[in-house]
């Protein structure tokens, strides 16, 4: 697994929103979706409201690769399913970051979210 430097894990995890491309099996990269992301320890998560249902998931499981732009950071990144292990800690992280939208939250915190929790690592 590659790590994240500091720098970039602190922008990128302070970011409000972050900008997920995946790429398709032949290489080209999806429009960009806009969406939540967290840091948890020296990670950085993303999760699908969806759960692995959801669309934007769905494209990042043929080649488990894309970019990323957050924080002023744009980077390749690997999408690696995240072990069950992780899930606390990242629902601990999007409560933290995200609690002020207490109606909205919620809905990544469910089971289905879960499921679909995406570690992201540079490359």
């Amino acid at each position: 697994m590659t790590r994240w430097n500091s720098g970039r894990l602190d922008r990128i995890g302070d970011a409000e929103e972050l900008d997920l491309e995946s790429e398709r099996g032949d290489g080209t990269l999806r429009d960009p979706v806009t969406m939540w992301v967290v840091r948890a320890g020296a990670n950085l998560y993303v999760r699908s409201v969806k759960g692995t249902a959801g669309s934007w998931y769905r494209g990042t499981q043929s080649r488990h690769r894309g970019r990323i732009d957050a924080g002023g950071i744009r980077q390749e990144v690997v999408f690696r399913e995240a072990d069950p292990g992780e899930y606390a800690d990242v629902d601990a992280a999007y409560r933290t970051k995200y609690g002020r939208y207490a109606g909205i939250v919620e809905h990544v915190l469910t089971d289905r979210a879960r499921a679909s929790t995406l570690r992201l690592e540079p490359r």
